[in-house]
């Protein structure tokens, strides 16, 4: 089992045409990859963390349910052996322009403040995937506070 998902995600991580189906999916990988990370890294998965996951990818990547379990399963199996962010975060670096971007660290927010609670790691590691795929500090602090004052308003 585990064989086979290595072998689909390997297949989904070819180098491709930047406008091919397969890149496509790469990038979605990616970007749920970051998401499953920012969920992580606090040791706490909560199920509202999940269901953001889930209803990011289903609204920005136009998948359906099935397909965004799926690409949340592989990006955990891809985390488990990653060593750093480098292959996620050169896939949205050469696939996403700036506003692109901004929408990857907006969702990235969106999971940290799902479960109510936005933990020092959480921040650190979105911090961190800002710095990587160059999104500015002030874009980086203007996101963060339009998503918590979002989340204020649904409370």
């Amino acid at each position: 089992m585990l064989a086979k998902i290595q072998s689909f995600y390997n297949q989904l991580l070819k180098q491709t045409e930047p406008d091919s189906n397969d890149a496509e999916h790469n990038l979605h990988l990616a970007a749920i990859a970051l998401m499953v990370e920012v969920m992580r890294v606090d040791e706490h998965k909560s199920q509202s963390e999940v269901e953001t996951i889930l209803q990011s990818a289903m609204s920005r990547f136009n998948v359906d349910l099935a397909e965004a379990n799926e690409l949340m399963a592989l990006a955990e199996s891809e985390l488990h052996d990653a060593t750093d962010y480098h292959q996620f975060t050169s896939l949205i670096n050469n696939g996403y322009d700036s506003q692109g971007k901004l929408q990857i660290i907006e969702f990235l927010w969106q999971v940290a403040y799902a479960d109510d609670n936005l933990d020092m790691y959480e921040e650190h590691v979105i911090r961190k995937i800002a710095d990587l795929i160059y999104v500015s500090h002030s874009d980086f602090i203007r996101t963060k506070e339009k998503v918590r004052l979002a989340k204020t308003a649904t409370h």
